[in-house]
């Protein structure tokens, strides 16, 4: 039997006046092991939750921008029952650094959301169930995202562009990487010179999301070109100095 809001409310308040679980049982017809339960958390439960209504905003704006980066790239969205939301982020494991992020982000969005992780091979799965997920992320829906349509819808869009590097920042850590270009060239003089340069790719198999990252590149004049039908690629020099200030390499 799935319990109610009002319920948790008065067994709490019953509890503050001195009584114990079991008296509490008796008056209200909740069971003593819920009543337990409740006390052991000591917060309300999250399937207890009020459900956000669509008008909800994120407290730390630049937090969400993030997770919209890692949501978009490696991130799902589940809703096992009507009250629950379960937001899951497949982050490969070598990079302890961005799996700590992306629990800081959830955190920084969604306060009252409890962050677990589980293991994959070769990944570590982030996960946190919150009702708000439903509206903090209005590109969930059944499918892979890359054959489906993604927009930002305009507070997620408006948002971004107020904060654009955290939104970059987020897309490169779920489906982006740095690294060093080397290659060699024949010289008039007949010798043989090796040249290096860093260079960014983000990979993504949706045309929309791909054009969600170049419009915030375009915001702050990263220049960036189409190598192939699923990579983008930022090679010039100040354009990766620009992304290197806020973005480096993974950790």
């Amino acid at each position: 039997m799935r319990r109610t809001l009002s319920e948790f409310r008065r067994a709490r308040a019953l509890r503050a006046h001195g009584l114990g679980d079991r008296a509490i049982s008796r008056e209200t017809g909740v069971s003593y092991g819920t009543l337990r339960y409740w006390r052991k958390i000591g917060q309300m439960p999250r399937t207890l939750l009020p459900i956000p209504h669509d008008g909800w905003r994120p407290p730390d704006a630049s937090a969400y921008c993030y997770l919209l980066g890692l949501y978009l790239g490696d991130g799902c969205l589940g809703t096992p029952g009507p009250h629950s939301a379960q937001l899951r982020i497949i982050l490969d494991a070598a990079y302890p650094s961005i799996i700590l992020a992306a629990k800081e982000a959830i955190r920084r969005t969604v306060p009252d959301a409890w962050v677990g992780q589980c293991a994959s091979p070769g990944a570590i799965i982030v996960f946190a169930s919150h009702p708000a997920w439903i509206h903090a992320f209005p590109q969930h829906g059944p499918g892979r995202k890359h054959k489906r349509r993604i927009e930002l819808v305009d507070w997620q869009r408006e948002l971004t562009h107020q904060h654009p590097k955290a939104l970059i920042r987020g897309l490169i850590h779920s489906d982006g990487s740095r690294c060093i270009n080397r290659f060699r060239v024949a010289l008039p003089t007949d010798r043989i010179e090796s040249y290096a340069y860093v260079r960014y790719f983000f990979t993504n198999y949706s045309a929309d999301i791909r054009r969600i990252f170049c419009e915030h590149c375009d915001l702050l004049g990263i220049r960036w070109t189409q190598s192939n039908f699923k990579n983008i690629s930022v090679a010039h020099r100040d354009s990766v100095g620009l992304l290197d200030s806020f973005v480096g390499p993974k950790s």
